[in-house]
């Protein structure tokens, strides 16, 4: 039984920060690409960032870049997101997802479209104000 648990969620004024944390159980986390995404109410969830099985690669989306960093500690199975400089229009439902990475050629075209993973966890909402 696959379990993805999203934790630091809050609200926060622009310019803060938060951590999200996704704790991964009961598949072989350390094989998988984990990737946070993010939704509002009426549109589709979008990728915010993702980082590769090992660690070495990491894609963002552009309103996010220099502002977010995913991580990722395979020893506690987690995932993290750092959110810097927070604003008004990072406010969403975040979600953690997993699944094995897409192929090299297509990483680049594929991480950010929800599609791609087949494990999700629950959600946690971020407000910025």
């Amino acid at each position: 039984h696959v379990q993805l648990v999203e934790s630091g969620g809050g609200s926060v004024q622009a310019g803060g920060s938060l951590r999200l944390s996704c704790a991964a159980s009961g598949y072989t986390y350390n094989r998988n690409c984990m990737a946070w995404l993010r939704q509002i109410p009426g549109k589709e969830r979008e990728g915010v960032a993702v980082v590769s099985a090992g660690g070495s690669n990491t894609y963002y989306a552009d309103s996010v870049k220099g502002r977010f960093t995913i991580s990722r500690d395979n020893a506690k199975n987690t995932v993290y997101l750092q959110m810097n400089s927070l604003k008004p229009e990072d406010t969403a439902m975040y979600y953690c997802a997993a699944d094995f990475c897409p192929s090299t050629r297509d990483f680049a075209r594929k991480w950010n479209s929800a599609r791609t993973y087949s494990y999700w966890g629950q959600g946690t909402q971020v407000t910025v104000s």
